[in-house]
């Protein structure tokens, strides 16, 4: 009866003294007989000859002619039956496991030999006739473990390339690097590391590993992860009873979990692993893309590991092999897994696709982005560990405005505590001495209190703070980032726009309640995303609004160029869109696509293969859109110029008129911060009737008169005024007289 894995334990005094001992007391009884054998065939004096094995005798000649080829060496005869393996011993396991025979643990326990006492170094040399051949060869061992020339040749089979010990990679054959294609007969035999450590009882990492594998002994149970939550029970439910089922039939558990990173792949592995009373080895794919040396041979090698420290293997980063240039290695992953003995879970974020050489009984679990019933429970949970007391509503908000995983809510909450626990201690309000007489322990105490006070008082915009500085690395890379400056008393608009601004506001606020408490998300499969379309001439404010929706809704602004991204190559202007959403679909920011115009125009009549394609294009763009759950402002010079296709895709228009005389003297009059002196000549009203410019022109003209009157007086006057908007309508190549309109302010014009 053989022993499983799990039996064998970790002892390796005692796995010497039960299993190698015996073997290696079988090899020492062969070496005695070949040693014997050796005086005999070399001569009675050849032990004594200091230079024996460093040079060959006209008397060592004569006696290599004198045997028959394909004899023995040293004519010994092996009692096999004294061989039998110790049941229950690791040598017995590795021969059920790799299906070995007894000569071919005999070879096994050859090799080992010089990893346990370096004296069997000694002696093969001396009985290899060859002092600098210290490790065994094949024709040593078949000198040990065969009779005859018969037996000599039949067993050259066990170290052929298809052989078990060669296949599994149990034994490697090592060539001198000094001969040229030498004999099967001189490689040396070298026991794998993996095998080494497995025979002496140790059951560490190989160190080939150690740069992509982790082996943990996982703790963590289903109960204890996000999966408890009502909205996951039948998940976890579903996989406690998978695993019982694999259990009792002692089937391998074969898993597919598809998810983004941070929604509890990792965590729910570790759990099966312990259910099972298994370990967890750990491999990141991406890491061993990275690393040297044969990909095929490191799979194998982490599947034999697997086998010997009887774990489950979690793949991590399946996607990093799905791409064009790795296909050969993905379908030769799959292709090892297929035959793979063991339990495999692999983790990925895309489908999985059953391919001819894939496993075909992988099953696949999904684990979708928390909605927002889970995100606010791990929300609520996370605080009330960190002490951080929030109302309802707050915690609502930050939920429903960040698609985070457990993990990424985790990380904000400590980021949050962090950063506002390093403010208060650059403002000098953390007591962190104690004027407790009892020493460096009540200090601690003291600074640990004052913290636990301190996020106390955590605000809820520092933790949408600490939100946001988690999103949109990878879409920054794309687009560029705006921070809002803008709030509702910057911009100035007519008030049915403004109110517009506002709805807008308040479907992102409120679109769990529409979308979840009252049941339209299950009315709707796409498009439950917010689309804006901001229409009207350049400088009216569209950017500015986008900024203020930002502010109010505390999250990352991006703004997109399309007339970049579109691309004369075709198919280049899609795989950029591609790139922006797929980056966009974790960024949990606002999408600010200007020069709308550039792609939203109005599809062509197809006249030849651009216009096709062109439609193509902005059939693409309105799918991704449809699809995209955040929410994407899109701003146009010319509504007239858009597709009836593409408005019935938007929820909302604003229309950005261009300002009259009376919203041209309410920007005049918000435009300059407080803090600029304003000379008392300066007439906002008659700016207004004067400059008949739209809000961005005014803006121009502002600043470029600021610095005017920095270098002329520090007030600004309105012949600062009047020259900024003289080089503000020269820039525009538009003429314009201030004396026309009023503005005749003092002699400040130059030129």
């Amino acid at each position: 009866m053989v022993a499983s894995k799990e039996t064998l334990g970790n002892n390796a005094g005692g796995s010497f003294r039960r299993d190698l001992l015996p073997a290696l007391q079988r090899l020492d009884h062969l070496l005695e007989h070949a040693l014997a054998a050796a005086e005999e065939a070399y001569g009675s004096t050849a032990a004594a000859d200091p230079y024996r094995g460093l040079y060959l005798s006209l008397t060592d000649i004569s006696r290599s002619l004198a045997r028959e080829p394909g004899t023995p060496t040293l004519k010994i005869n092996p009692d096999h039956s004294a061989g039998v393996v110790p049941e229950n011993g690791r040598l017995a396991w590795l021969a059920s496991t790799f299906g070995l025979s007894e000569f071919d643990l005999d070879v096994v326990v050859i090799a080992l030999a010089p990893e346990i006492d370096l004296r069997y170094e000694r002696l093969y040399g001396y009985l290899q006739d060859d002092v600098t051949r210290r490790k065994p060869s094949i024709d040593l061992a078949l000198n040990l473990l065969c009779a005859t020339a018969e037996e000599r040749i039949a067993r050259r089979a066990h170290f052929a390339s298809d052989s078990l010990l060669v296949r599994h990679g149990v034994v490697h054959l090592v060539s001198d690097p000094q001969l040229f294609e030498p004999p099967l007969l001189a490689h040396s035999l070298k026991l794998d590391e993996q095998i080494t450590r497995l025979l002496l009882g140790h059951d560490s990492l190989d160190a080939r590993l150690a740069s992509f594998c982790e082996l943990r002994s996982p703790a963590g149970v289903l109960d204890d992860l996000p999966l408890k939550l009502p909205i996951k029970y039948e998940t976890k439910q579903a996989l406690l009873n998978l695993n019982s089922r694999v259990r009792e039939s002692q089937k391998p558990l074969r898993l597919y979990f598809q998810g983004a990173r941070g929604v509890g792949r990792r965590e729910t592995a570790e759990a099966l692993a312990t259910e099972a009373c298994r370990r967890l080895l750990s491999v990141d794919l991406r890491q061993v893309l990275s690393a040297k040396g044969d990909l095929l041979q490191r799979f194998k090698l982490v599947l034999r590991e697997a086998v010997l420290q009887d774990a489950i293997l979690y793949f991590e980063g399946a996607d990093a092999l799905r791409s064009e240039d790795q296909t050969v290695q993905y379908e030769g992953l799959l292709k090892e897994l297929s035959g793979h003995a063991g339990s495999f879970i692999l983790a990925g974020a895309l489908p999985w696709i059953t391919t001819p050489d894939g496993p075909t009984d992988l099953v696949v679990v999904c684990f979708p982005t928390p909605d927002f019933q889970v995100r606010q429970a791990c929300w609520r949970a996370g605080l009330a560990e960190a002490g951080i007391a929030l109302n309802v509503e707050d915690v609502n908000a930050i939920a429903d405005s960040f698609r985070f995983n457990p993990a990424q809510i985790r990380q904000a909450i400590d980021t949050a505590q962090s950063q506002s626990f390093w403010e208060t201690a650059a403002q000098g309000n953390l007591n962190l001495e104690s004027p407790n007489p009892h020493g460096r322990d009540a200090r601690a105490t003291s600074s640990s209190a004052n913290q636990s006070t301190l996020v106390t008082q955590l605000k809820v915009s520092d933790l949408f703070a600490a939100a946001r500085a988690q999103c949109g690395h990878d879409l920054a890379k794309l687009t560029r980032k705006v921070e809002p400056k803008n709030t509702w008393r910057d911009i100035v608009l007519p008030l049915d726009q403004l109110a517009q601004l506002r709805e807008i506001c308040d479907q992102a606020r409120y679109r769990q309640i529409v979308y979840g408490e009252w049941g339209f998300d299950r009315k709707l499969s796409l498009g439950k995303g917010l689309n804006v379309l901001f229409a009207g001439p350049p400088g009216t404010g569209k950017t500015m609004a986008a900024e203020v929706i930002a502010c109010e809704l505390q999250l990352d602004l991006y703004k997109i160029d399309l007339s970049q991204v579109v691309s004369k190559y075709i198919g280049e202007t899609e795989k950029n869109l591609d790139r922006i959403f797929t980056a966009a679909e974790n960024a949990n920011a606002i999408l600010f696509f200007d020069e709308a115009d550039a792609l939203f125009g109005k599809r062509s009549e197809v006249k030849d293969s651009h216009d096709r394609y062109a439609n193509i294009e902005i059939g693409y763009l309105l799918q991704k859109m449809e699809e995209y759950e955040g929410i994407a402002i899109l701003a146009t010079n010319l509504r007239q110029n858009l597709d009836g296709a593409f408005v019935r895709r938007i929820q909302m228009i604003v229309e950005f008129p261009f300002p009259d005389e009376e919203y041209r003297e309410r920007i005049w009059k918000v435009i300059f911060p407080r803090e600029v002196p304003i000379g008392d000549d300066v007439d906002f009203h008659a700016l207004s009737r004067g400059v008949m410019l739209a809000g961005g022109n005014i803006k121009n003209i502002a600043l470029a008169a600021a610095f005017y009157a920095a270098a002329d007086g520090r007030v600004v006057r309105m012949d600062h005024l009047a020259q900024a908007a003289h080089r503000e309508h020269q820039k525009l190549g538009r003429t314009w007289n201030k004396s026309e309109c009023s503005l005749e302010g003092g002699s400040f014009l130059r030129g």
